[in-house]
């Protein structure tokens, strides 16, 4: 009883940070934000600016399903310690090489370019696939080092350096992208991961919850299944799976779209850099905070529908922008309601997540979680450029915002469960 009070409230945010590990999180959770937007929506200005149209963009975002297929390797990680690299550790010896091959494939698509495509895409392929690997090593680090009820407010921790990781990658490339080339820019970026890699190799591993075996192939890919689908029964175990596959939708669906509609409504680099990912990452670290708060305050069935609302009624802000293009003041009241809204929803999201996860198979179940609570939004998002081409960019914003009512729906029947009462 003693450690759950530790965590709650405002005392939890600060006894969190007071934590050893807390720094090392502010640190690897930046490398986990850097390259996300290099192989999405960083990548599809570059890619926009280069002449590609806007479905051929839309589809070369597939790349990024990387960071929602990672489930599928995850239980590799979980049951077998890396070659050469394993003397570090379940998980650093992971995550130190995943973040050097991440290192290298930015600095080989800053020196090809769109003008090499095929190399330049398989290079952000690679790079996708390598910061997969990363968040998963580094998710499964994050549970871990710390109780279950100290989850929230530790996400907010790992939050601030993943927003440090989005303001280089997002505003820092454009400004850079902007003075100088792009290809500098990414070149800036491959170094900026040298800072992770050290944190890894000097970071304590976490104790050890099992002792690893050699399990067979098939062991290592069932029981974390077997295990999540035991615990919560077959139905609710159904329906917790497809909701968090739905939580985040009206967000992901806007991921790819977001930086070409930019562009096309007359906004500048520059002024994409200041509002989106300078400030609008400021207003979301904002938005972090209140969600662990909120989960400390309210608990986390609350905090779940106050996060889908807000992801919803935000992305009507942006028919602000299709009706006022260019305006500086429309640009802003959308970045400060979508940022500060994924910032609130995405700490409860990685606090239920980590609820749902076992300590046996913690890479697994957090990989799998994490990557449905992508993967819809994703697919939609990659045939976003088709529907905005044959529509409008304000028909695309209103669908997006409708597809907040399955979720809601199941979550209403999900809290009714007996199994979910612990929330």
């Amino acid at each position: 009883m003693n450690e759950e009070k530790k965590y709650k409230g405002w005392r939890g945010i600060i006894a969190a940070f007071a934590t050893p590990s807390a720094g090392t999180m502010c640190v690897l959770g930046f490398g986990s934000g850097l390259p996300f937007l290099l192989v999405g929506y960083t990548l599809s200005i570059w890619l926009r600016e280069a002449g590609l149209g806007l479905g051929l963009i839309g589809l070369l975002s597939y790349v990024s399903l990387f960071y929602v297929l990672k489930f599928v390797w995850a239980p590799l990680l979980d049951r077998w310690k890396a070659p050469v690299f394993g003397r570090l550790g379940r998980r650093r010896g992971w995550l130190v090489p995943a973040i050097f091959v991440l290192a290298a494939a930015l600095a080989g698509m800053a020196l090809t370019g769109p003008s090499q495509l095929s190399t330049f895409i398989a290079l952000a392929a690679l790079a996708a696939f390598a910061g997969a690997t990363q968040d998963t090593m580094v998710d499964a680090y994050r549970i871990e080092i710390a109780p279950i009820e100290a989850q929230a407010a530790l996400a907010a921790t790992y939050t601030l350096g993943y927003r440090g990781g989005i303001i280089l990658s997002g505003a820092g490339a454009l400004y850079i992208a902007a003075l100088g080339s792009w290809h500098i820019a990414y070149l800036v970026m491959a170094g900026a991961m040298l800072v992770p890699l050290a944190t890894a190799l000097l970071a304590r591993e976490p104790e050890e919850t099992q002792r690893l075996k050699r399990p067979n192939f098939i062991e290592a890919f069932v029981d974390p299944f077997r295990d999540f689908f035991s615990r919560y029964g077959l139905v609710v175990a159904i329906a917790l799976l497809v909701f968090v596959g739905l939580f985040k939708m009206p967000d992901q669906m806007l991921g790819v779209i977001a930086g070409p509609f930019y562009i096309d409504s007359g906004y500048t680099k520059e002024q994409i850099a200041t509002i989106s990912k300078l400030y609008g990452v400021w207003i979301g670290i904002g938005g972090a905070f209140l969600g662990g708060i909120s989960v400390s305050a309210i608990g986390m069935r609350r905090s779940i529908v106050i996060g889908i609302f807000a992801l919803a009624l935000s992305n009507l802000l942006y028919l602000l922008m299709a009706q006022h293009p260019g305006e500086y003041w429309a640009f802003l009241a959308a970045i400060t309601g979508d940022n500060g809204s994924l910032g609130f929803a995405g700490v409860v999201l990685v606090a239920f997540l980590s609820s749902l996860t076992s300590r046996e198979f913690t890479a697994t179940q957090y990989a799998l979680l994490v990557s449905l609570a992508n993967l819809p939004g994703k697919l939609i998002g990659g045939a976003s450029g088709f529907i905005v081409k044959e529509t409008s960019y304000s028909a695309f914003f209103i669908f997006s915002t409708v597809s907040v009512v399955p979720a809601l729906l199941l979550w209403w029947w999900l809290a009714r469960q007996r199994k979910m009462s612990d929330l």
